[in-house]
């Protein structure tokens, strides 16, 4: 693992110290590693997002057949799954 040094002003210093002490986190790197992975997954689920948008935007038709409906909830099962692996990392 790599280490990265921060400089914080003290008033940031002071919430960091108060998530701390109040949430979950272990310490400052466990803080700023959960922070890392919600705004990655931020950026991920942005991504996703502009694509739906796009295949809706595009007109393609899609055939709403009970095939297409069983593969739509079999994805969607998935991508639940790893979200949820995702936030109890």
């Amino acid at each position: 693992m790599r280490t990265v040094t921060i400089s914080l002003p003290e008033s940031l210093k002071g919430f960091v110290e108060r998530q701390i002490a109040t949430k979950d986190y272990g310490n400052v790197s466990e803080y700023f590693r959960t922070l890392l992975r919600e705004a990655r997954a931020r950026e991920e689920d942005a991504r996703l997002e502009t694509l739906l948008v796009e295949g809706l935007a595009s007109g393609e038709e899609i055939p709403l057949t009970k095939e297409f409906w069983k593969e739509l909830k079999s994805e969607a099962a998935g991508i639940a799954r790893k979200h949820r692996a995702r936030k109890k990392l």
